[in-house]
């Protein structure tokens, strides 16, 4: 039999969650339907409601129920769904507890109106509008993160909301740990003297039929219509409401038809996450991953190992040219395949080969450490962006759109977010490898256009334990073994020799 504080604590806890989600489904709507001159009035709305969530989370009647409960829980089997569910409600409860709903409002409120100058300054390619919004947001993530509290670094304290637990000085090292393996990589390729075809990507490709193509792919996947939808925004991504409603966003350029497509693949990863973990988990603190960067390895395989490999298009390229046989009718499967797979310097992250992806993550790391540190000043990230992009990466953008205002993610307060898309490359190799291991045709099903056996692999591994596990936890129980970048640069290295000889 339940105990009856347990039953009290679950239910105050989805009232939140319940909150949480309405206040998730204002802001999928700020950034796909809403109309322009609906931004201040969306902006208190979250902040109203964020300040509720806030103040229901921390109250003392949870709190009490915690400590009525923690004895109880020592005494039980930590792999339980409502041990895992305890501990991590504790967690949160005792970070949140140091946060005041007037900093929790505030924050809603800034980023809110943020998200909007955002987009307005994108498309004039003007940091400069942007900029006085973000000047708020690093002084308000700076007051979280000195409420929160930290032993080594400032910068701790964010990441920990996305990575639970991991140091700042750990991303260095891993950084630097692909730093070193990457130079020699990228060297070999640009001296490889291999040249790669690559014009048909940029002709005029229908955004409609693009939309009614990613449709089909998404369809193929997994994805579940009858519990999500495709809509169109500036900067894509994928919003969780529940285990049955989980929606994922795109943009659909014109000129380069890679673009949604790999997003297509990236979002539907996340989503299939999310539609993965089971219903008893929905209107709790589970419905999560175990971090942002596990939930990128899911995006990643999507995108990168399955989206980008020779088998995957031996089933697609046909069907990519009925959409489009004018653009297309000249190129080969085997030029389309190395057209995608090109490494070069870049200026979107997005939009980045497999082999710099990182290097750009690396430039984001290391401006918002300084931004917490007060080492960098807002006004001077243009100039610095541009000059770390052409040192890290061989190139300098031709605007702020293409620079520094090229992420949303600032707006949204996402500060300590950038390490996770690294850290979900590593993890996207050690979890496939491992799947490869357990399936060894995968790759000749994805010639057949069949994914179910790795959506099945990836859902009975990872999907199921929602956030139940933290990754310290959860990876050596998936893989045998915590994370580890080598494989992934092992990965690199025998995939790009295949495009660019012996590297």
């Amino acid at each position: 039999m339940e105990l009856q504080a347990l039953k009290e604590l679950k239910t105050k806890v989805a009232e939140v969650m319940d909150i949480v989600h309405a206040i998730a489904v204002l802001e999928w709507d700020q950034q796909t339907y809403m109309p322009p001159r609906g931004g201040e009035a969306r902006a208190e709305q979250i902040a109203t409601l964020s300040k509720i969530a806030h103040e229901k989370f921390t109250s003392s009647e949870v709190g009490k129920l915690i400590a009525e409960l923690e004895p109880y829980f020592q005494n039980q089997d930590p792999e339980s769904d409502d041990a895992a569910l305890f501990r991590k409600v504790k967690r949160e409860y005792e970070k949140d507890t140091k946060l005041s709903p007037d900093l929790v409002a505030r924050i809603s409120r800034t980023t809110a109106l943020a998200r909007d100058k955002w987009v307005e300054a994108r498309k004039e390619s003007n940091f400069s509008i942007f900029a006085p919004y973000l000047t708020q947001i690093v002084d308000l993530m700076i007051e979280k993160a000195e409420s929160l509290g930290y032993e080594e670094s400032i910068y701790d304290a964010l990441v920990d909301d996305f990575e639970p637990g991991l140091k700042t000085s750990r991303i260095r090292a891993i950084f630097e740990e692909l730093r070193k393996g990457l130079v020699p990589i990228v060297q070999a390729i640009r001296e490889s003297g291999v040249e790669i075809r690559r014009d048909f990507l940029l002709r005029n490709y229908d955004p409609e039929k693009q939309y009614q193509f990613t449709l089909k792919i998404l369809e193929k996947m997994g994805y579940d219509f009858q519990r999500g939808r495709q809509d169109k925004t500036a900067h894509p991504f994928t919003t969780a409401f529940s285990v049955n409603d989980v929606r994922v966003t795109n943009r659909f350029k014109d000129t380069l038809i890679t673009s949604s497509i790999f997003s297509a693949l990236h979002e539907g990863g996340h989503a299939l996450y999310d539609l993965g973990m089971p219903e008893k988990f929905d209107r709790t603190i589970l419905m999560t991953g175990a971090s942002y960067g596990v939930h990128e390895s899911q995006s990643r395989t999507w995108e990168n190992i399955v989206g980008r490999s020779l088998h995957f298009w031996t089933y697609w390229f046909p069907r990519l040219k009925e959409f489009f046989p004018e653009q297309l009718q000249d190129v080969t499967l085997e030029e389309f395949y190395r057209a995608i797979n090109y490494v070069e310097p870049s200026p979107i992250r997005v939009e980045a080969d497999e082999v710099t992806y990182n290097l750009h993550t690396l430039l984001r790391f290391e401006l918002e450490v300084g931004l917490m540190e007060r080492k960098i000043k807002v006004q001077d990230l243009p100039e610095l962006w541009n000059a770390r992009m052409k040192e890290y990466i061989g190139y300098e953008p031709k605007n702020d759109a293409e620079g520094v205002l090229q992420d949303v993610h600032w707006s949204d307060g996402l500060f300590g977010y950038f390490p996770s898309y690294t850290i979900g490359n590593i993890l996207s190799v050690q979890f496939f490898k491992k799947a490869l291991e357990d399936i060894s045709d995968l790759y000749e099903q994805f010639a057949r256009g069949e994914y179910s056996a790795l959506r099945e692999w990836m859902r009975t591994h990872i999907h199921v334990h929602g956030g139940k596990y933290y990754p310290e936890e959860l990876i050596p129980l998936v893989v045998g073994e915590p994370m580890n970048p080598q494989p992934f640069l092992n990965y690199l290295r025998e995939k790009y020799s295949g495009i660019y000889g012996k590297i």
